[in-house]
């Protein structure tokens, strides 16, 4: 099961400015499921505080994997960070893509290729 494209928005904590994107989520079930709606909310959870979108990342794979103990999990976070944007580099429209992947997700390739795919960051989806 995969939900593509969660929008989110957190504030950068060592810049104190906005980064605006998309969390995509998939998990292979283990004993427990939880709606698609339950992953917005986790990725909601994660983004409302101060944090740095690394953390955010294994942020919401831990508490997934945690509650759910499924057989893979994957999380894929792309963000536009507006202190790349505003000030320094003034990069508009660059984005910052981190990853967190456990289990046959991480560990069996053909999984791996496909989560990653529906993600938008496999081999073939980007110029």
């Amino acid at each position: 099961m995969a939900a593509t494209g969660i929008p989110f928005a957190s504030l950068c904590q060592h810049h104190l400015l906005p980064f605006i994107g998309v969390a995509h989520v998939g998990y292979l079930p283990g004993a427990r499921i939880v709606g698609l709606s339950k992953l917005a909310r986790v990725v909601e959870l994660h983004a409302r505080r101060l944090q740095v979108q690394e953390r955010l990342t294994t942020e919401v794979a831990g508490w997934l994997g945690e509650r759910l103990r499924p057989r893979g999990l994957g999380v894929v976070v792309d963000a536009e960070h507006l202190c790349m944007t505003l000030r320094g580099v003034r990069a508009a429209g660059a984005r910052t893509v981190t990853s967190s992947l456990h289990g046959l997700v991480r560990d069996d390739q053909a999984t791996r290729q496909e989560f990653l795919a529906l993600a938008g960051v496999g081999p073939g989806t980007r110029p």
